[in-house]
């Protein structure tokens, strides 16, 4: 399963936002630090279903009328402060938390009404802007730790006749979230001496960049949007880099609305309706919050995810089936499963990610759109219905 870790100071609203996108309670207050130990839950993309192109829709419980949500794993980390990564903050433990992540979110307070510390200030006194810096330079100057402490390791093993750089850089960083892949095609982008006795703190902090880069690509959540002075969003939007604008209250507000049978609402939806019985005070806190998401086209916490997966990671969403007359597993399920794979991914990917098993035994796939088969190296694309052959 993915993983998109929130990062970002304290009281930006991480906490809201994961709170909103997986329904899993955590503390959240006014002031820093109060998450110490990271939350993980399970949120979701939201995509077109194929179901959408048969006479009925496929009931399955993560489809709403033919908006599929896919599971992916949601890691809040505790708030960083500048200089994380020397220990401000507990910041190398929160730091160390992000490992395993695929994409990050930086949550800012696109208000501006929280300092560096993540201190309650006045509305647009501070530049969230600086917020998006300071996330991007503490991942970057962490892994640039990484390495540095790892280096004399490095030296020594360049003693050897056979030593590769390639190969050293990435026992050193796989365990950190980079493949072999990601290093080499970082040292691919840079230029650094051949003997690593003669890299100094620049070439390190370089290849520490193409890591942060490669690794661990950020999009920025310019939270509390609805409170957010017009420059604030306009300064962060102008960044060259992905950014949403998100209200997570707004979105965890919603939620819980829907879950009462108060309002009619799916994530992602870009307007709700007020169905239930609420009070004067519910509905007009509802009607502000329905002004705010007409203006925005959402909450943006489902785009932002959606943007951190489909967009920045580049997946698509392929479903096995078993039976490809009728789209379903071996118990009669209509597409049971929806696999996240890389563009570019073909049906013996698909394969390998539904079980090893079934990858080892692989044989050939059918298109269950056409009943035709597909050759191996097909590139799959977003919907892709496919029935797995394998020995299996």
């Amino acid at each position: 399963m993915l993983t998109v870790a929130l990062a970002g100071k304290p009281n930006a609203g991480k906490s809201t936002f994961f709170e909103a996108a997986t329904r899993d309670p955590v503390e959240a207050a006014n002031y820093p630090f109060t998450t110490i130990d990271p939350n993980h839950g399970v949120a979701h993309v939201r995509t077109r279903c194929p179901c959408l192109d048969r006479e009925e829709r496929c009931g399955n419980d993560t489809c709403r009328d033919g908006k599929r949500y896919v599971p992916i794993e949601l890691l809040d980390v505790a708030g960083l402060v500048p200089g994380a990564h020397e220990g401000r903050g507990l910041g190398n433990q929160f730091l160390d938390e992000l490992t395993n992540a695929d994409a990050v979110i930086a949550v800012v307070d696109a208000a501006g009404a929280t300092n560096a510390e993540g201190e309650p200030v006045e509305v647009g006194s501070y530049d969230p802007v600086e917020e998006v810096d300071f996330v991007e330079s503490e991942l970057v100057e962490w892994l640039a730790d990484i390495l540095d402490r790892n280096w004399e390791t490095i030296e020594r093993r360049s003693r050897s006749p056979d030593f590769d750089v390639d190969d050293a850089l990435a026992d050193v960083l796989t365990g950190f979230g980079a493949s072999e892949a990601d290093v080499a095609a970082c040292l691919r982008a840079i230029e650094y001496p051949d003997d690593p006795k003669h890299w100094d703190d620049e070439d390190r902090h370089a290849l520490a960049e193409h890591l942060r880069r490669e690794t661990k690509p950020i999009l920025v959540a310019a939270n509390k949007m609805d409170v957010a002075p017009a420059e604030h969003l306009e300064r962060l939007l102008d960044l060259d880099r992905p950014v949403v604008p998100t209200t997570a209250e707004g979105e965890l507000a919603l939620r819980r609305a829907a879950e009462a049978d108060l309002v009619d609402y799916d994530p992602g939806d870009d307007d709700f309706e007020i169905v239930g019985d609420v009070s004067d005070e519910q509905r007009g806190a509802l009607e502000d919050l329905q002004d705010t998401v007409r203006t925005y086209d959402g909450t943006g916490v489902q785009e932002a995810l959606n943007e951190a997966i489909y967009g920045m990671l580049d997946r698509i969403t392929a479903y096995p089936v078993e039976d490809q007359s009728k789209w379903t597993d071996a118990t009669g399920t209509v597409l049971p499963d929806a696999h996240l794979l890389r563009r570019g991914a073909t049906p013996r990917d698909l394969a390998f990610a539904v079980h090893s098993d079934i990858g080892e035994g692989y044989l050939h796939a059918v298109d269950a759109r056409s009943s035709r088969d597909v050759g191996d190296d097909k590139e799959l694309e977003e919907g892709d219905v496919v029935k797995i052959v394998s020995t299996a």
